[in-house]
């Protein structure tokens, strides 16, 4: 609502005008035009210029005006709701950019796409209409009735005895399309959802030989969304016709009743037609009206999906005293933490507790399902901790801003997320201000720099909408140099190994070592080869840790981790 309001303040200095357009034909009833021809006679010696001529050159600079004031009005409404909309893009933005992962679950993806970008387009086309229409329509309908009142007070009983009926079918109408158009807007939701999984898993999709599975899925979200629009403009067809049948029943109405009194001498025929012209009037501010009642029963609907979002509580916020953190150390203790996802009946992650210290490497392994990616999430804040506490330096991630907190990390996700743009522009994500050699530097240690030297343009070579040109261990490579660039103070790599070559594997592992010296880092792998060199490794099962220390140390005396071992290296690599 305040943002419609802002966005409002210029468009109210043009009421005035749009009074002025919406009464020109009361005015011109009303002899204006007579007083205004008075004024010019008696300033001016136009007496000579016959009635009919003054009195048509007013009428034409009042219409003159009323146009302009037309034009003028229309694009304030424009402004206006563009400006609405803008408004309310922004703002969904901004809210769902602090959303947690877990509110991320709870809406979905392709549902806030469809929020942000069609429902705001439905507000914003009301807006518009609603900026035209919905003040020009009540004012011609109370000036129609004014002037058909004043002109015949029997004759406007009959107008009134149509009133409620366009009532009843305006109700009737809305009440049954608001339903309607919810579902409409949830139908839309799943077109997007089956159409974004599509084109993000088509390769999937060929390999498996299921696009025929798959157009017939779209083809079925289509169908659910074509038979719900159908539904609604059966229903919404119901009002043109309907006002248009009124309106000529009314016009044979005001016939039939005036008919009597013209016979007995108590109307002039001048009088019939002009209380059917106010008759007409107001019920075209009527039809209007209906035009706007087509489009608010979606416009509410959208207005509703949009406040789910706008009214969201955040689950994850900063600390209303957050700590300042000085100085670089890069100390990390979980204590006992403990977190389940929403709906979940055990926790993901259970009685954790475990310290890394700078100059570490703890490495962390296990089946999958283990919980090792929920664990190193929770570090950053993607979700929070149910149980327990994980700390910086010894003081709450909790009470440090998540601007902060995220600024002290380097993070490699599991899967590699790269940006359409530059490869030079998806490195410097890590680290805004990075220069040239330093881009060179991070690519080179994360072994990344031959192939990115081998393009025909180098570090300003594009790379394609979700890195698409190219392949996962390139995408892998980048990633890592990313968060190289960065140079922060805890290191996190969600199984960031997993697409290179032990050969690729074992080079970056080794020119890495000399860089994240002094800096805490954690690894989560599925290789054993990729954590081998670990000063620590914490074996994870079912959400707990059922081994901690070297490799040598787990082979003796953890039954979990020498499995692991067993089913990727051979004897001879394990001796």
């Amino acid at each position: 609502m305040a943002i419609i309001l802002r966005h409002l303040r210029p468009f109210i200095f043009t009421i005035l005008f749009i009074i002025l357009l919406t009464f020109g034909q009361v005015i011109a009833d009303l002899s204006l035009p007579n007083y205004l021809a008075n004024i010019v006679n008696h300033g001016i010696a136009f007496h000579n210029i016959p009635f009919i001529l003054r009195t048509g050159w007013i009428m034409l600079i009042v219409s003159l005006l009323g146009i302009t004031c037309a034009i003028y009005a229309g694009y304030l409404a424009s402004r206006t709701a563009l400006g609405v909309g803008k408004g309310l893009r922004s703002s969904l933005f901004s809210h769902i950019t602090n959303f947690s992962l877990s509110e991320f679950d709870q809406l979905g993806t392709s549902s806030l796409i469809t929020r942000t970008t069609n429902d705001v387009q439905q507000i914003q086309t009301t807006t518009f209409m609603l900026l035209r229409m919905m003040l020009r329509a009540p004012l011609m309908c109370i000036g129609g009735i004014v002037m058909a009142v004043r002109k015949d007070m029997g004759l406007s009983l009959i107008l009134l005895s149509f009133f409620p009926v366009v009532i009843f079918i305006l109700f009737f109408v809305i009440r049954r399309a608001m339903p309607l158009f919810r579902q409409l807007q949830r139908r839309l939701d799943k077109i997007n959802l089956v159409l974004r999984e599509n084109l993000v898993g088509i390769r999937i999709v060929r390999a498996f030989g299921r696009v025929g599975f798959e157009k017939k899925r779209f083809w079925n979200a289509s169908s659910e969304f074509m038979d719900t629009s159908i539904s609604i403009n059966r229903l919404m067809a119901i009002l043109n016709p309907s006002m248009m049948l009124l309106m000529n029943l009314l016009t044979i109405a005001i016939v039939w009743f005036a008919s009597f009194r013209i016979e007995s001498g108590s109307l002039l025929i001048g009088d019939m037609l002009a209380f059917i012209q106010y008759a007409m009037q107001i019920f075209m501010s009527l039809m209007m009206l209906t035009m706007l009642f087509v489009l608010l029963p979606r416009a509410f609907a959208s207005a509703e999906r949009i406040k789910e979002v706008l009214t969201v509580e955040h689950e994850i916020t900063d600390a209303a005293s957050p700590v300042e953190m000085s100085g670089r150390r890069g100390f990390l203790t979980f204590d006992n933490v403990t977190f389940r996802y929403k709906g979940a009946e055990r926790p993901a992650v259970c009685n954790v507790s475990f310290t890394a210290c700078p100059g570490e490497v703890v490495a962390i392994i296990g089946g999958t399902g283990a919980g090792k990616s929920t664990l190193i999430n929770l570090i950053p804040r993607y979700y929070d901790v149910e149980k327990g506490s994980i700390s910086i330096d010894g003081v709450d991630i909790r009470n440090i801003k998540q601007h902060d907190l995220r600024d002290r990390i380097g993070f490699v996700p599991q899967k590699a997320v790269i940006f359409s743009g530059t490869i030079e522009e998806n490195i410097r994500l890590g680290r805004p201000g990075a220069t040239s050699e330093e881009i060179t530097r991070a690519c080179t240690i994360a072994q990344a720099a031959e192939f990115v030297e081998q393009l025909p343009k180098g570090y300003t070579s594009s790379i394609a909408q979700g890195g698409t040109n190219l392949s996962g261990g390139q995408k892998q490579r980048l990633s890592i140099a990313r968060a190289i660039v960065k140079k922060p103070e805890i290191y996190i790599f969600d199984d960031s190994f997993s697409a290179l070559d032990f050969k690729t594997d074992a080079a970056l592992q080794a020119a890495l070592r000399g860089e994240i010296e002094g800096a805490t880092v954690l690894i989560v792998a599925q290789r054993v080869t990729s954590i081998l060199g670990a000063t620590r490794i914490l074996v994870m099962e079912n959400g707990t840790i059922v081994g901690n220390g070297t490799h040598k140390e787990l082979l003796k005396t953890n039954e979990v981790y020498r499995e692991i071992v067993e089913s990727q290296l051979s004897n001879e690599e394990i001796g």
